[in-house]
């Protein structure tokens, strides 16, 4: 007798249909399974036979050929263990079951037991996205599922369970659809950006920053507050949009990394270690492709911490993805490509000593140390971050007094304004903010007057700039003029946002 479940396979953050055939007829006791199936894959013929038997029912004692197609589709991970079970129950006779348009997902345990899967989140998607709407996974993966409108979710916790609601032996209630904005409120941020005592330029370009998308480099000496300030950043970012955070779960999903609440609702801020190698950072693997670092901050922030302690070819790595907001990662087995859509904050001493050009300290290192050690980043990487500040110590008194700077929440107000202005002005360009605007969208929307010119002309040529830092300057310049709901780009706008091209000029 032959039966068909359908399944999905996971490419990269887009789900594939995976139909499960299986053939049982008379002949000598076998079980072939064929469809390039991975080892996890393969490996599932004895998880399946024992969840079989331990669910008090009976693995047919036959020929079983169980084909998984498209043939030349790679099969991988655990999910294809309950619609392998399901197909040769049916195939076998044990059930009868209309098992039409719906999808089977999930990892069976030797006693019949439905365990999690990862990517359950973009394979539901992907799968509504082709006409699926009923699904059957473990019950660990019900907050994951439990976001998505227009399905209907049965999450099961055993292989028994399964066969219940497919012969009506058994009721169960289909999941209940959870509140995005519940999930939204149950979780804070633990610092604000009022505890940072001084930094006020800083902190103005932090907001600038935020508010226009743009990449940010923080150097000073140690113990000045750069970690703290880059800590800050998702605190004054506008909250994430349900889509925002469906696309960033996806990710996660992918990954592993989903907490029990099944969505990420907090904007992400990874700070990977400056030990990690370019895999690590852009993603890769020797079998199964998984998101890097750079995607894994997607609609967040990446923190690079000491960057010049990151080795040189890492570091060169993240030209693209800055650019691209995406990366493809190419392997044996296929190319595969994630969002990389993040605001790149980095910090970094100015010197090995870490005092130079600090007020407050003396620098012990010889210029030709310094020049080694700021030599670390390249130039076409510095040349990609849009603001360049130099954070120096605080004043004791500052330290001691009582906090009476701006909170996070004030701040978000003018940088959520200025993201409405940015969202009226690219209107039918979704998720286009001033850090991402081409050419084009340069010589549309910031227009410069004569005396701007002359400004941008002369630190152009002073400066000894790119014609990249030119348009980012004019980046820049509009992200501050939206701050000052100034329709125009005024002089001003330049020169502050010249300003911050200082230490790339130094350097």
């Amino acid at each position: 007798m032959l039966s068909k479940i359908t399944s999905f396979a996971l490419c990269g953050l887009d789900g594939v249909p995976v139909e499960v055939e299986t053939d049982i007829n008379k002949g000598m006791v076998s079980y072939d399974l064929v469809g390039l199936p991975d080892a996890a894959v393969k490996e599932s013929k004895e998880r399946v036979r024992s969840a079989i038997k331990n669910s008090s029912l009976a693995f047919p004692v036959n020929k079983i050929t169980i084909n998984l197609a498209p043939a030349d589709l790679k099969k991988e991970g655990s999910q294809y263990d309950l619609p392998l079970a399901v197909s040769i129950l049916i195939a076998g006779d044990q059930i009868t079951a209309n098992t039409d348009g719906i999808v089977f997902l999930g990892e069976l345990a030797l006693d019949g037991a439905l365990r999690p899967v990862t990517g359950i989140l973009p394979i539901l998607i992907s799968a509504k996205a082709k006409g699926f709407t009923r699904f059957v996974i473990p019950a660990a993966n019900a907050n994951e599922a439990s976001y998505i409108e227009g399905i209907t979710v049965y999450a099961l916790k055993s292989l028994r369970e399964v066969v219940g609601i497919l012969t009506c032996e058994t009721r169960f209630a289909p999941l209940t659809q959870r509140s995005f904005k519940a999930a939204v409120g149950a979780k804070k941020y633990d610092c604000d950006l009022s505890l940072v005592r001084g930094q006020k330029v800083a902190k103005r370009a932090l907001e600038i920053a935020v508010a226009g998308g743009h990449n940010i480099l923080l150097a000073g000496p140690p113990g000045t507050g750069k970690t703290m300030l880059a800590r800050c950043i998702p605190t004054i970012m506008p909250d994430m949009t349900f889509e925002e955070a469906l696309e960033v779960t996806k990710i996660h999903s992918v990954a592993g990394s989903l907490t029990e609440e099944g969505i990420v609702s907090l904007r992400p801020f990874r700070t990977p270690h400056h030990t990690s190698t370019v895999v690590a950072l852009c993603g890769g693997g020797n079998v199964k492709v998984h998101p890097g670092e750079i995607s894994m901050a997607h609609k967040g922030v990446l923190f690079l911490d000491e960057l010049p302690e990151y080795t040189r070819r890492t570091l060169e790595s993240l030209r693209q993805p800055l650019e691209d907001r995406v990366i493809t990662v190419a392997r044996a087995g296929g190319a595969v490509t994630f969002p990389a859509d993040f605001i790149l904050c980095a910090s970094m001493n100015p010197c090995p000593c870490g005092n130079y050009g600090s007020a407050y300290l003396t620098c012990t290192c010889t210029p030709a140390q310094v020049q080694k050690y700021r030599s670390k980043i390249s130039g076409p990487l510095l040349d990609r971050i849009d603001l360049q500040v130099e954070v120096d110590g605080v004043k004791y008194d500052d330290l001691a007094g009582a906090a009476d700077g701006e909170t996070s929440a004030e701040v978000k107000k003018r940088v959520e304004t200025a993201r409405k202005v940015q969202r009226v002005r690219f209107e039918g360009e979704p998720n286009l903010v001033n850090a991402n605007m081409g050419e084009k969208q340069i010589k549309k929307y910031c227009r410069l007057s004569a005396e701007c010119e002359d400004i941008l002309r002369t630190a152009f040529e002073t400066l000894r700039l790119s014609a990249r830092a030119r348009s980012r300057i004019i980046k820049v310049a509009r992200t501050i003029a939206d701050l000052d709901f100034s329709e125009e780009i005024k002089p001003e706008h330049i020169l502050e946002a010249t300003s911050y091209r200082s230490y790339e000029a130094n350097n």
